[in-house]
């Protein structure tokens, strides 16, 4: 027995994408269950060419490739019919709220048709998860110490609780790494395609390409001859250091070696 009482349709969804930006990315598989007042299911599955490039990085998480979703219709072959799936119903997912229905209302938008997510009521499993299960210093301290985080948001006290947590995880997880080298490496991985720490600056096809706002997927070499006043914009605001210092660098004609991998394919900019 489905748990709420729902006085209309209730659908779950979740999509996956050719990356995070609702504006910049594409859906290229969407699923969903249509809950009915009276407990009946339908699924609802469309996989979908998204018409730009999927990032090999992308398709390491979700595993569609450019030549699944070669023959496949376009979002906009089939809005009418998600549109109709979808129908006047509330929604359910998880982080819905911030990626999926974003997403969905973009592509809605491109195809020309007219869709309100703000209509609809919204059950968020990430939200109660998050707010019946804290994910703060305090509850890690209780799980894995069994020990009120007394003076909490004291320098002090909460560097003791974080050591005490890491005690506790060593003590839960027999199997984590023993050492700091490999503990860095699983914990802390680092995209080899990020020219920079953060992910703002990208290799794409052997070249640093932009993987942010307006300017998303233009070249570093192409910026520097024909908007050098977009790098200067960076350099001057409050941008990481590591990303402020390859534009000033490329300023100077300097550029990083690219990584000893196979590039990113070129993604269409934005």
């Amino acid at each position: 027995m489905f748990p709420i009482k729902l006085d209309r349709p209730l659908i779950v969804f979740d999509i996956e994408a050719t990356g995070i930006s609702p504006r910049a990315d594409r859906i290229v598989e969407l699923a969903a269950i249509r809950i009915e007042p009276d407990g009946t299911e339908t699924k609802g599955y469309w996989l979908l060419n998204p018409g730009v490039p999927i990032p090999v990085e992308t398709t390491a998480i979700h595993g569609i490739t450019d030549e699944i979703v070669r023959d496949q219709p376009t979002f906009k072959d089939k809005a009418l019919e998600i549109l109709t799936f979808f129908g006047e119903a509330d929604f359910a997912g998880f982080n819905a709220g911030r990626f999926d229905i974003p997403m969905l209302a973009e592509e809605f938008t491109r195809a020309g048709i007219t869709f309100d997510p703000d209509r609809r009521r919204l059950l968020d499993a990430q939200r109660i998860f998050h707010t019946r299960e804290p994910r703060d210093l305090s509850a890690a301290l209780r799980f894995y110490s069994d020990r009120p985080h007394e003076g909490a948001h004291g320098a002090e006290a909460d560097v003791r609780a974080t050591l005490d947590v890491l005690i506790g995880q060593f003590k839960r997880y027999l199997d984590l790494p023993q050492d700091m080298e490999t503990l860095d490496r699983t914990f802390n991985p680092i995209d080899p395609f990020n020219a920079d720490r953060s992910g703002r600056l990208r290799w794409v096809d052997g070249e640093i390409a932009v993987n942010f706002g307006k300017k998303k997927g233009a070249k570093l070499k192409a910026l520097v001859t024909e908007d050098p006043g977009f790098l200067k914009w960076i350099i001057k605001n409050d941008f990481p250091q590591d990303t402020r210092l390859i534009c000033e660098n490329a300023l100077k004609g300097i550029y990083p070696p690219p990584p000893r991998i196979k590039t990113a394919p070129a993604e269409t900019a934005q």
